[in-house]
């Protein structure tokens, strides 16, 4: 296995194959300098064994353990010379996770020439890019080896986004009462946090019940679950009897599994939408013009009843008046001269308010591409600190929600500003450090922070600063380390135990999903359980000895795997990518036995799994990797049969 990267991702993927799936693991980094891990904290490499570039390639001593082997190598870049070195042509898989989607592009198309059959994990953010990759590197690896059959490279590239992995948590984290939710193009699968409704009682389980929650939540000097919390910690897929012991204790249940239906989104007519009155003009000028023109109509049905006149003719003597540009009403009845007095004075009333109206829309169109300023008034919102990948993606998922947001920046050409214009959100600029800033972003009457700079100790200082504005505010921090996330959370909790404080990291939700994805693994995402984290995966049943002639009940392996969802569709028919968002041909196929296809998450304790059928499972880290050697225990006896 290779691992190709410049950022925590990398070093987090390295560790993740070598401790978790056993695999010898060649890291390729940037030489010369320690790696940051998350823009905060330096990874110390001295217990690897580090091959430099700089000099011919030379042995290095394996450390011998029971866990997998690392061997670091330095390149200043992923070019030929240095994929070559690092031993690329004989290597099952590849991940290049560069900060840099061009870089990892120009090294996907180097490593598919150098090694045709070779798996790639790609770290891209531009979604649209990555939806044309995978075809792009099967040509690729044609031209390096003609006559090659692209069947044998179905799901030989894989082209994820961290950002993408992380953000739906990462909202979720921020707004009390939001699903977790994992979204890959076409398959949906929803999951909430519930507390028990009373003292002794257990929370509904929805479909199952995923994780439990840390026995310590509520207690300050507790800490967030992670991999070493213990038994007090966080339990990934318990059974129904750890369920049942676990009184008081909140749950995350799975809501919902289903398919979105792909295509173009129906349009449909609003007032609002084709009419941006609201945007043009304030409301104290829209309440004005609404006066106005009652007072126009009020005159014209005076006009109507007192002259006795067509009601058209009187509207349009009453609009002559208001203009001044009708004959004075010098011979005419009293009424119609006092109507004349009182339209002149409505006339009057008209022309600053025209002006207003003017000067207004003007300045909406000026300021349509500058930044809007928090308003006054505003409360119940969301500060989201940091507009880089993370903090754009999740931005544009708290909008989706339709919450409220105001973003904290201190790059002015950050990528995420042009969305946040786009969103019409409003937007500070400045560092979340200087003294102002946060009162700016009205964060005293803000929900929820949301610090998602690339710095922990910044995201730190923020949240302590917003704590003394609003000791009640909702805090969620992306932080890197386990244990410096313990020390936080313990601080903070104990400084305020009535607010809600959570921290998760970035590298720590997507390296799982990448590893997956280099063994093969379908994976379709990932939820936090606190500082763990939970996979979903689409697996065939067949080849895999624990699941194949076993019953859903049967399958289960509490801490490990459970089968959530089935895939009914008839095998020749079935998707290669189940994440794949559904055309509209796919919708009247047919599963087996003549039913609709689609995927069956109401499944029967008893159903059999079948060699030809695939299922979706929720997943520990640690379960994935053993279903795997399962796999492989097969296809080794197998072979030597």
């Amino acid at each position: 296995m290779m691992v190709c990267g410049d950022d925590g991702l990398a070093h987090r993927l390295a560790g993740e194959l070598r401790d978790v799936y056993l695999e010898k693991v060649t890291l390729v980094v940037p030489a010369a300098r320690e790696q940051p891990l998350e823009m905060g904290r330096p990874v110390r490499a001295g217990l690897l064994g580090r091959v430099s570039l700089s000099r011919p390639p030379r042995t290095v001593p394996q450390a011998r353990s029971p866990l997998g082997e690392l061997r670091v190598v330095e390149a200043a870049e992923p070019d030929e010379a240095a994929l070559a070195a690092a031993g690329v042509a004989g290597a099952a898989a590849l991940a290049l996770v560069y900060e840099d989607d061009e870089t990892n592009v120009r090294a996907a198309l180097v490593a598919r020439r150098l090694n045709p059959r070779l798996r790639l994990v790609i770290r891209l953010y531009n979604r649209r890019l990555g939806q044309h990759l995978e075809e792009l590197l099967d040509q690729a690896a044609i031209v390096a080896e003609p006559g090659i059959d692209l069947r044998e490279l179905d799901s030989s590239t894989t082209v994820l986004s961290d950002a993408d992995t992380a953000a739906p948590a990462l909202a979720a984290t921020a707004v009390a009462g939001t699903s977790k939710v994992v979204q890959a193009d076409g398959l949906l699968l929803r999951a909430v946090e519930r507390t028990p409704p009373g003292r002794g009682e257990v929370a509904d389980a929805g479909l199952c019940t995923l994780a439990l929650l840390s026995a310590t939540t509520h207690d300050p000097a507790g800490s967030e679950g992670s991999e070493r919390s213990g038994e007090g910690g966080p339990q990934l897929l318990p059974d129904d009897r750890a369920v049942a012991a676990a009184t008081g204790r909140g749950i995350v249940a799975l809501e919902a599994v289903s398919h979105t239906l792909a295509g173009p989104a129906r349009r449909t007519f609003r007032l609002g939408a084709a009419l941006p009155v609201a945007s043009l003009f304030s409301r104290r000028l829209r309440w004005s013009l609404a006066g106005i023109v009652a007072a126009v109509g009020a005159l014209a049905v005076a006009s109507w009843v007192t002259t006795g006149d067509h009601p058209l003719h009187a509207a349009y003597m009453t609009l002559l008046d208001i203009f001044a540009i009708n004959d004075p009403a010098v011979e005419e009845p009293p009424e119609r001269q006092l109507l004349q007095i009182l339209a002149g004075l409505v006339g009057l009333l008209l022309l600053p308010v025209l002006v207003a109206a003017a000067l207004e829309a003007f300045g909406a169109f000026r300021t349509a591409t500058a930044l809007r300023r928090p308003p006054r008034g505003l409360s119940g919102h969301v500060v989201l600190l940091g507009l880089g990948k993370i903090g754009t993606r999740v931005l544009a998922r708290l909008r989706e929600l339709d919450i409220p947001v105001v973003c904290v920046e201190s790059d002015p050409e950050a990528r995420g500003l042009a969305l946040a214009r786009r969103l019409r959100v409003p937007v500070v600029l400045g560092d979340v450090t200087d003294e102002g800033v946060l009162e700016a972003a009205r964060a005293h009457r803000a929900h929820a922070l949301l610090a998602l700079t690339s710095a922990d100790t910044t995201n730190l200082e923020a949240a302590l600063y917003a704590r003394s504005l609003k000791p009640e505010v909702r805090v969620a921090l992306r932080l890197y380390d386990d244990d410096f996330a313990t020390a936080v959370y313990r601080t903070l909790r104990a400084a305020h135990p009535g607010a809600l404080t959570r921290s998760r990291s970035v590298t720590h939700l997507a390296a799982p999903a990448f590893a997956g994805a280099m063994m093969g693994r379908q994976i379709l995402g990932a939820i936090p359980v606190e500082r763990r984290v939970l996979l979903f995966a689409a697996i065939e049943v067949a080849g895999h000895p624990q699941l194949e002639g076993r019953t859903v009940a049967e399958s289960f392996r509490p801490g490990a795997w459970r089968v959530i969802a089935l895939d009914t569709a008839a095998p020749e028919d079935r998707r290669p990518d189940l994440a794949a968002a559904r055309s509209g041909d796919q919708d009247g196929q047919r599963g087996r036995g003549g039913q609709p296809a689609g995927l069956v998450w109401e499944l029967h304790p008893g159903y059999v799994l079948k060699p030809e059928d695939r299922v979706v499972l929720a997943a520990t880290r640690r379960g994935l990797a053993d279903l795997l050697s399962g796999r492989r225990a097969v296809l080794d006896g197998v072979g030597q049969a």
